[in-house]
């Protein structure tokens, strides 16, 4: 498909700088047969006992760095781990964070293998190889929980480049900028849907009944890259890491069978489902990476209802959302949003899409 079909104006001041506060005070669009205004404390009406909330548990680290190759300077955010087999037993990164990782670099087109960028005085890395848009190979000089310490200590939050801030970053973001689902460490962005939960919504969540789960994708920061070919099939999309466990599978299904229905909350557990889901429905135990591309025209195996925010034009997310809910349903509900003043992107407000029938 023509990635024209996706694009869509937006103005800058709908794009969301903060998240909105309590957290589940921010809107919801709901698109179905047709559009409708919600808040999401109205979410555990809108869905039916019994149907499973499935949430990703990733945990954003400070994966920005600023570092000097010799005086130069230079900006890395790291993108995915690039070592170790994917297991069950390593869906936390505290134990086994590797020393090398693709990372996106700002200027990386000096910067050649085998050249050193320092960090710190504790604290740095070798480039081992380059590829393609910016990305460089990295290899820290320490791993495991050692570059993890470090990363604390001298790394940012990875905030998409639409929200402003100066160099230094935001304070509020290590807390904003994380869901209250977080346990293993390991994305370099936040599942944003889950943004919006609180102990409050999950109250009200269990109270109607629902069920939910999690699972774990660690978000790469290839998310918030634009499509830049003029045709849908020729781009090529950056893996990320997923485990589904034997316990969430069982968990799921058992739900799916009992006729409850499967909500995705945002694209990263979608996506993570889909890959690990078998033609008949039914979803297996996973670990590995994924790099599902899921455009007009997909069929859906496993997931009936998706919670996600409102995304970047021309993006695969865009493209995602239209796969599920219908191109021209969500180029409407997007011009009703801009009408309506809601928040877009990371920080901003959410969607409920009813998923299409084919």
């Amino acid at each position: 498909m023509k990635t024209d079909l996706f694009d869509f104006e937006l103005p800058r001041e709908l794009i969301a700088q903060h998240p909105a506060n309590p957290r589940h005070a921010a809107r919801l669009l709901a698109v179905g047969e047709g559009l409708r205004d919600h808040v999401m404390m109205d979410l555990p009406g809108l869905l039916e006992p019994g149907d499973i909330l499935v949430f990703n548990d990733t945990r954003v680290i400070p994966a920005r760095l600023t570092g000097r190759r010799g005086m130069a300077k230079i900006e890395v955010t790291l993108h995915k781990s690039d070592g170790g087999e994917v297991t069950q037993d390593s869906a936390n990164l505290d134990a086994r964070a590797p020393a090398q990782w693709k990372v996106f670099a700002r200027p990386a087109r000096k910067l050649r293998p085998g050249e050193r960028v320092d960090f710190a005085e504790d604290f740095s890395a070798e480039a081992m190889a380059k590829g393609e848009a910016g990305e460089v190979t990295l290899k820290f000089n320490v791993e495991g929980p050692e570059l993890l310490e470090r990363l604390h200590r001298h790394g940012i939050m990875p905030l998409p480049p639409y929200i402003q801030r100066d160099s230094a970053g935001d304070a509020h973001d290590k807390s904003d900028y994380q869901t209250i689902f977080a346990a293993r460490d390991g994305a370099v962005a936040a599942p944003t849907a889950s943004l919006h939960y609180t102990p409050e919504l999950l109250a009200a969540i269990d109270a109607r009944g629902l069920k939910r789960t999690t699972l774990t994708l660690h978000v790469g920061a290839g998310t918030f890259l634009p499509v830049k070919v003029e045709d849908t099939r020729d781009h090529k999309m950056h893996s990320e890491t997923g485990i589904i466990s034997p316990e969430t599978a069982e968990i799921i299904n058992a739900a799916k069978a009992a006729g409850g229905r499967v909500v995705a909350v945002g694209t990263t557990p979608l996506r993570l489902l889909e890959s690990a889901a078998s033609e008949d429905g039914t979803l297996k135990p996973y670990a590995g990476d994924t790099d599902i591309f899921i455009t007009p025209g997909y069929r859906f195996k496993i997931v009936d209802l998706l919670l996600t925010n409102f995304h970047l034009p021309r993006s695969t997310l865009f493209m995602l959302v239209s796969a599920f809910a219908g191109l021209d349903r969500m180029q409407a509900a997007y011009e009703h949003a801009k009408a309506e003043g809601y928040r877009f992107y990371s920080y901003g407000d959410c969607s409920l899409l009813q998923r299409a029938e084919h």
